[in-house]
């Protein structure tokens, strides 16, 4: 494939529209007279997070319709499917819905997602929308792995060099605060037997509330459906009449198979942008829920198209084959076809992408398989009713332990950030039941945050506590903080929003408005992340360690420890 940085075809665009976007070159192939339509399969992945293993547990299964499950996951699975699903079709694209790095496992991660952006290469990504975990180590960590070059901190330490992504990715509501200019390749252009097809590829607008804001301080983001009728105008004005949406927002479902549209009788953030994005558009790409659907909507002209996402951690591709006429250069609607499919196991390893697994395993090896601590038990992320997570509870409780020289009487934890299970089962270093590596402890907590302990009032932590109901694109998000022990209190369901929460007790003593209290909090957290403004007016701010680092010596201060109880936090109606 034509790499992203030689690529320099269509870069007059930009004297003509005055934006910085390019075009793929158009590959010479033959057009076929006899036929007056181009068929071209688009393969999509989203929300892979760096598994280029196969995912375990939960995370490496798909629920089928009736019920039953089917293992899948896997980047070396993943690539034999592409190749398959290509070679049925003459023409296709591979395609990205966001949060395809970030979030990730060691073999990973340790490397700063450079032996996953390395597979992608590998099997022929073309384009790529950036999700908000693409902004994880902030705008300019985004710049390199695009561009290419090593890590300014940690070298180059998967290979000698770190060439960058073959791929653009794209941001068409990101742009730079300081002159409104695009921060990012707003969208791409590939060519398929003579046909333009247009990419447009953008995060969520929300980013700034789901990552930390000092990576991204340099950047706007903006409305998504604006943004996706602006550049679709443009391509249309530019000859483009194929359109695709590449949007890192999705739904949540009501269960389903991978080809079921159970949405909920709300509307959610993705169907919204489905249905009201331009009707230059013909299909929306999503992602971010980390749900499966295949649904159909309505554009505002009243025309059918697909909206689609498929499952996380690479267990699905989306598949949408499209039908476009020469004469029109547009998408035949009523011919589109779009499906999920899954990626078993029972297909060939793709030997180029194992080869590229077993060097990050090999070198990541030595670290992530050194055993750290021990567990009596599997401690679990998935939430009670109340929002408990029994790991979500234990990590407080670490958080806590390590900054009590700073002071700290609380600490609090945001649930996104807790990222797998601990489970009791023979680990993979293959030391026996119970056996905690490092490795399943960074899967735990990716991020590397730091942990800040800041004075609060009881009106401020109160005034946080009610920030976990928010109402977002007209919906109420719920997001529960994770209480250390010592913290009790009682919300309603029915109660409004900002005056949900009661009977705050700490340490067995009524929670005092006036009175000051030193508070624990990740760095995410402190810079307002998740929509947690109260905690910005924290003063005294004292800098603690990571947070993995206090959480693997709290597990290995309290070895064979099991899952906390939970009841700090009590749910009424």
């Amino acid at each position: 494939m034509t790499s992203f940085r030689r690529t320099t075809a269509a870069l007059a665009l930009a004297a003509v529209s005055g934006l910085a976007v390019t075009l793929a070159q158009a590959p010479a192939q033959a057009d076929d007279k006899a036929s007056r339509t181009v068929d071209v399969r688009l393969i999509g992945i989203n929300d892979l997070h760096g598994n280029i293993e196969p995912p375990s547990g939960s995370s490496g299964r798909v629920t089928l319709s009736d019920g039953s499950q089917v293992t899948a996951g896997g980047a070396a699975y993943n690539a034999t499917h592409i190749k398959n699903l290509q070679a049925q079709v003459r023409n296709s694209v591979i395609v990205g819905q966001g949060d395809l790095i970030g979030a990730s496992p060691i073999v990973s991660a340790l490397f700063h997602d450079e032996p996953t952006i390395e597979i992608l290469n590998s099997v022929g990504m073309h384009a790529t929308a950036a999700g908000n975990h693409e902004f994880d180590e902030g705008y300019q960590e985004l710049l390199r792995m695009q561009r290419g070059g090593c890590h300014p901190v940690d070298g180059c330490d998967f290979r000698a060099t770190y060439e960058g992504a073959d791929f653009p990715i794209l941001g068409a509501n990101v742009t730079l605060a300081k002159n409104g200019r695009p921060a990012l390749p707003p969208f791409w252009v590939e060519f398929r037997d003579g046909m333009p097809i247009g990419f447009i590829g953008m995060p969520l607008k929300d980013v700034p509330i789901l990552v930390d804001p000092n990576g991204i301080k340099e950047l706007n983001f903006g409305d998504e459906i604006a943004a996706a009728n602006r550049y679709a105008n443009l391509l249309n004005w530019l000859g483009v009449k194929s359109i695709v949406l590449l949007i890192h927002q999705g739904d949540n479902t009501q269960g389903g198979g991978p080809d079921d549209c159970r949405l909920g009788a709300t509307k959610g953030p993705g169907q919204v942008i489905a249905e009201s994005v331009s009707p230059k558009i013909d299909a929306i790409f999503s992602g971010h829920s980390h749900q499966h659907y295949n649904c159909t909507v309505t554009d505002p002209d009243g025309n059918p198209r697909p909206f689609i996402e498929g499952l996380a951690f690479g267990r699905e591709l989306s598949v949408v084959d499209l039908k476009i006429d020469k004469r029109s250069r547009d998408v035949i609607r009523s011919e589109t076809k779009a499906r999920n499919h899954i990626v078993t196991r029972d297909v060939a390893a793709d030997p180029e992408v194992q080869s590229i697994i077993d060097l990050a395993k090999e070198k990541s090896g030595p670290i992530a398989n050194e055993p750290v601590a021990t567990i009596g038990g599997d401690i679990v992320r998935a939430a009670t009713p109340s929002g408990e997570q029994p790991l979500g509870l234990l990590i407080a409780d670490s958080q806590l332990a390590a900054t009590k020289g700073n002071g700290a009487v609380l600490a609090l934890m945001n649930p996104g950030g807790v990222r797998a299970d601990l489970t009791y089962a023979t680990s993979p270093a293959g030391e026996g039941p119970g056996v905690v590596t490092y490795g399943e402890a960074f899967t735990v907590q990716p991020f590397g945050n730091i942990l800040q302990t800041v004075t609060l009032t009881g009106t401020q932590i109160k005034a946080a506590l009610e920030q976990q109901w928010q109402v977002v694109n007209g919906a109420t998000r719920q997001i529960v903080l994770q209480p250390s022990a010592g913290l009790t209190y009682t919300w309603s369901a029915s109660a409004p929003i900002g005056s949900k929460v009661s009977n705050i007790v700490l340490n067995g003593a009524p929670l005092d408005p006036a009175a000051s209290y030193r508070v624990t909090i990740n760095s995410f957290l402190q810079g307002g992340g998740d929509g947690f403004s109260a905690f910005t007016g924290g003063t005294d701010i004292t800098g603690g360690g990571i947070d993995l680092d206090g959480f693997i010596a709290y597990l290995k201060a309290n070895a064979g420890i099991t899952a906390p109880a939970t009841g700090r936090i009590t749910n009424v109606a």
